[in-house]
């Protein structure tokens, strides 16, 4: 069986929630685990990783702006070499924006492609070069509703989710035979968080009857999907509470 305490996981966009929860998931099964935020966000990052932590895992917390190539290639030239050999790379920022379309600014249109589409591809990327050394690794993306269509007023956030969407597919095609798994996961509804309590409240109200995503639920997917046999491996997996409509 393998050792992974001799193995890092880099969880890419680790915030409050589902980020946070697949950090602790990966932790808790020996992993050094390296969450990662922006660099605006390193304490919040860090206070994650005192938390593993002190609770017997590994952790170290970086800020890295997944959008900049010259500091992802650092970034995980470091985790590589002075960490631990990279098992398993999860990419999982949010991005999540509404614009109706005469409001989308080009500004705002190449940001959140890069946030959710380009920062994919350098992560992604980055991984394989590692990965391809042992044959052998997990590069997991998280998509969205937004992956499988494009819904009113958001432009933006549709377009890169399926250009990300892409990339996985294509990725799978290529590294599998590598020994690396790569799969698309599609988050497909609303995920029990602070955002959804204050701004939603009616929504919030259906965690009493299972009808929004737990992170801790959504995290138990990623290792079961990262745990699989190569003789059956699950390229896209969508996950949503059953009261969803879809």
């Amino acid at each position: 069986m393998k050792d992974f305490s001799k193995y890092s996981a880099i969880i890419i966009g680790a915030g409050d929630a589902t980020g946070s929860a697949i950090t602790k998931k990966f932790a808790s099964h020996g992993y050094k685990v390296c969450p990662v935020r922006r660099p605006g966000s390193i304490d919040k990052v860090n206070a994650l990783a005192k938390e593993i932590n002190e609770s017997g895992g590994w952790a170290k917390g970086y800020g890295v702006d997944a959008r900049d190539e010259e500091a992802v290639i650092n970034f995980f030239k470091d985790v590589e070499e002075n960490i631990a050999p990279i098992d398993v790379v999860i990419f999982n920022p949010g991005a999540n924006v509404f614009f109706p379309i005469e409001d989308t600014t080009a500004r705002v249109f190449r940001k959140v492609w890069e946030m959710a589409a380009f920062g994919g591809f350098l992560s992604g990327r980055e991984a394989a070069k590692y990965m391809k050394k042992r044959n052998s690794g997990s590069i997991f993306f998280t998509g969205a509703t937004a992956s499988l269509r494009g819904s009113s007023g958001f432009s933006a956030f549709a377009s890169a989710k399926f250009a990300l969407r892409a990339l996985s597919q294509s990725m799978a095609r290529e590294l599998g035979p590598e020994g690396i798994h790569v799969s698309h996961f599609i988050i497909d509804g609303a995920i029990d968080t602070a955002f959804i309590k204050e701004n939603f409240p009616d929504r919030y109200a259906l965690k009493e009857k299972d009808g929004i995503l737990s992170p801790e639920k959504i995290a138990d997917s990623y290792w079961f999907v990262h745990s699989q046999h190569r003789s059956a491996w699950t390229h896209e997996l969508d996950l949503r509470p059953y009261m969803e409509t879809f």
